[in-house]
């Protein structure tokens, strides 16, 4: 007789507690998810208990239904399969590029007895070493043309290379013959005639001679050029010690072109390090990364990325999930990759990155000095990055109308909601009580319609339901809804808030007769209350319409607080005059008369405040402190958070 199967949570108590990388596979057997851990049980249990916070596992784990494991050595073996699981399933619950294009890198076939240079986007294959990738294509270029200006070396391209490699190929034993047939019969290619080839075609260099060139354009494309710099100088010298000038003057001339991209390249540090600065900008579901590449202390290159995680997974997991992406794509690796969060697996990864390098590679995170502004630097070009990406591919437009079409689903609208109204109160114990009103678009903010109002409800304390009730009645009175500067009747109406606000709108809409659709947005949980349900609606994480509504609800606190700020800094600098001893009417008007504005009387010196005919010393001291006590108090205030 058949027995039930065990379930998932029994399935995972069975599990080795060694280290190794788990699969998370859905009913079709497609991988969701590829992790990695030290013991494998303990971190598998996390999923199926709930005790992983991250908020996309709860959606994950809704699609599993079965999983894989691979038990492994070490956790650097299982690193190194993590990197090769993903990269194989490329599973959705995975960081990765969005646009999962293959960006171009130059190579250099070091498998060849005369190695070549190209620009490729090809996989990696074995016995090329790969240098990028490089996020612009004309860059990956030209940097392939300088770099033969300054060694000269093939290119794969060149006819003449590709049938002196198969000869070579059909004759591995015979190199010196194949030289010598080359210099009584070759055919020198137009590179070498201009100073570009090393003349492998014409039998005009050897293994050995072409051997220390490729080494110089590994140097160079490093980003290690002081070496190649010296020993270019000593050749030069070399040279005219034998009296060849040409070939001093050929050299020169390399040494002049590696100094004319020192000219352009952009001095970061004085000392020579080598770091990667990883600066990354998160959206909710999309995120853009930059890497400025600092070779012998300037940036040589930067690289942008867009990548398929944002602000749906954990900034640590995002980090991780790039490095171990790019660095397992490039072969040009620093001995510092500087990052803007500590990582959890940041010792395997750095007993990664060293393995790789041949020396030890560390992981920083700067929180001052030269590298902390260049990692911000480093995330402002993500963002610039990320809004290139959104402008080209219409990201945004596409994102918005799919949040509309899910609202109007979840919440039984009978259209799109293309006009969203959310009003937010803001209040200190009920003084300077005011409330904004924000306008969404087509899913997008509709600046010129926000309106704020001031409560006039005399309040002793912070009243939410009778502050909603009295703006709601305001803004949707027969006069406003007339006016054509309030916009047209919205399609939904959101109140930020839980039951208590949703009450108010539903009871002042039914007074002032009107029949618009309404919800409550609880700030905590992202619950949404809706008046057919008493059960809230859980819009799903990292969706474009839990991204929406949530924008829109941020976007009415900040309207709000900021209005809110504004009225209780007047109030406040205006009356703390009239509490100073010695200020009277007529000096308080002197000092605004002074300065202009209370603002600029805050920020003067005493020694400003001294200047003011009328004020004598003692009360312009008196001045000075109160303000700047107050400025204290005032500061104190807003780290406490304003409602």
């Amino acid at each position: 007789m058949p027995t039930d199967a065990p379930s998932l949570a029994e399935q995972v108590s069975r599990v080795p507690t060694e280290p190794g990388c788990y699969l998370w596979k859905n009913e079709a057997g497609d991988v969701l998810y590829v992790g990695k851990a030290k013991n494998l049980r303990a971190r598998m249990r996390q999923y199926v208990h709930g005790d992983d916070e991250r908020a996309k596992i709860p959606l994950m784990m809704a699609e599993v239904a079965s999983f894989d494991y691979v038990v492994v050595g070490s956790e650097h073996e299982a690193l190194v399969l993590e990197m090769n699981l993903i990269q194989q399933h490329h599973p959705p619950y995975n960081v990765d590029y969005k646009d999962d294009k293959s960006y171009p890198y130059i190579a250099i076939t070091k498998g060849d007895v005369f190695p070549a240079i190209k620009y490729t986007r090809e996989r990696h294959k074995p016995g090329t070493r790969y240098f990028g990738p490089f996020t612009d294509a004309r860059a990956a270029r030209e940097a392939v043309d300088i770099v033969r200006r300054v060694c000269p070396i093939c290119t794969a391209s060149c006819a003449e290379w590709r049938r002196v490699k198969r000869l070579l190929e059909a004759h591995p034993d015979d190199e010196g013959i194949i030289s010598m047939i080359c210099a009584q019969q070759g055919r020198p290619c137009f590179d070498f005639h201009v100073g570009r080839g090393p003349g492998v075609c014409a039998g005009a260099v050897t293994p050995d001679e072409y051997a220390e060139n490729v080494a110089q354009v590994e140097r160079f494309l490093s980003g290690h050029r002081r070496e190649l710099l010296d020993e270019l100088s000593d050749q030069i010298a070399d040279a005219a010690a034998e009296l060849d000038f040409e070939r001093a003057g050929r050299l020169k001339r390399r040494l002049e072109t590696i100094g004319g991209l020192d000219d352009r390249q952009q001095v970061v540090f004085p000392s020579a390090v080598d770091v990667d600065l990883c600066g990354f900008w998160r959206e909710e579901t999309i995120a853009g990364a930059c890497v400025f590449v600092v070779r012998e202390g300037r940036v040589v290159r930067t690289c942008e990325f867009i990548l398929d995680k944002g602000l749906d997974v954990d900034e640590d997991e995002l980090v991780g999930g790039f490095l171990k992406r790019y660095y397992d794509q490039t072969s040009d690796l620093p001995l510092e990759v500087d990052v803007s969060c500590e990582l959890a697996d940041s010792e395997a990864i750095e007993s990664w990155l060293g393995e790789r390098r041949g020396r030890k590679v560390s992981l920083h995170v700067p929180v001052r000095g030269e590298k902390a502004h260049l990692l911000e630097m480093a995330a402002n070009n993500a963002r610039h990055a990320l809004m290139r990406y959104e402008l080209r591919t219409g990201y945004e437009d596409k994102r918005a109308n799919e949040a509309l079409l899910e609202l109007e689903s979840a919440l039984a609208l009978d259209d799109p909601p293309l006009r969203i109204e959310c009003f937010d109160i803001s209040t200190i114990h009920g003084r300077h009580t005011v409330a904004s009103m924000v306008v969404f678009t087509n899913g997008r903010p509709d600046k010129g319609q926000y309106r704020r109002f001031k409560v006039r409800a005399e309040l002793d304390e912070a009243n939410d339901f009778l502050s909603m009730s009295e703006v709601l009645g305001r803004r949707y009175a027969p006069e406003r809804m007339a006016d054509e500067r309030f916009g047209s009747r919205p399609d939904l109406l959101v109140v930020d808030g839980g039951k208590p606000q949703l009450t108010a709108a539903m009871r002042q809409l039914e007074e002032l007769g009107l029949d618009i659709p309404v919800c409550g947005l609880a700030k905590s949980d992202e619950e949404i209350f809706v008046p057919w349900d008493d059960t809230p609606v859980v819009l799903p994480s990292g969706s474009a319409s839990l991204y929406l509504i949530k924008r829109v609800r941020d976007e009415s606190h900040r309207f709000a607080i900021t209005f809110h700020r504004e009225l209780r800094d007047k109030a406040m600098t205006v009356s703390i005059l009239d509490e100073i001893e010695g200020v009277g009417p007529t000096r308080k008007k002197a000092l605004k008369r002074a300065f202009g504005s209370m603002k600029r009387l805050r920020e003067a010196s005493l020694e400003e405040i001294r200047a003011v005919p009328g004020i004598p010393d003692k009360v312009a001291e008196e001045v000075f402190l109160t303000l700047r006590a107050w400025d204290e108090e005032l500061e104190s205030t807003r780290q406490s958070g304003t409602r």
